[in-house]
């Protein structure tokens, strides 16, 4: 007996809709996704068992920020070089010529005493008198 075989139909996706669903995602996650970008150093500030308090975080004041590898930043504001002559352009835009502000500069514990030095350099250069280094309170008291 000789059975007849029915024809194959073929199949076919269609991809059209489903394209249309992917660019759809694909547009809601652009829109919906946000990008930050860090400007902030993280700083581990060294010990010290004697110091005082800051005064009024209200009162404007300067801040410069050194990172491990020597990094600058003045108010939370990345410098693009790392030399004394932009660190005092920076101070200098910051201050808006004002020497009196309070200036503190916030080492990390293992930063290269050479950069520390160049920022007490270009606040020295640049006539500021109030400068504050900034410290954490050691663990234990001797």
């Amino acid at each position: 007996m000789k059975f007849r075989r029915k024809q194959r139909e073929n199949v076919d996706i269609n991809l059209a809709s489903l394209i249309d669903v992917v660019f759809i995602l694909l547009l809601f996650f652009v829109v919906t996704t946000t990008f930050t970008r860090e400007t902030q150093l993280r700083v581990d500030l060294p010990e010290a068992v004697s110091g005082s308090p800051a005064p009024d975080p209200q009162a404007k004041q300067l801040d410069i920020a050194i990172s491990v590898d020597g990094v600058f930043s003045v108010n939370n504001q990345l410098l693009e070089k790392n030399d004394l002559a932009s660190l005092m352009d920076a101070l200098q835009k910051e201050s808006g010529g004002d020497t009196q502000l309070p200036l503190s500069i916030s080492a990390d514990g293992k930063t290269q005493h050479q950069a520390v030095i160049t920022a007490m350099d270009a606040a020295g250069k640049l006539g500021f008198s109030h400068l504050r280094m900034t410290t954490v309170e050691a663990a234990g008291q001797p």
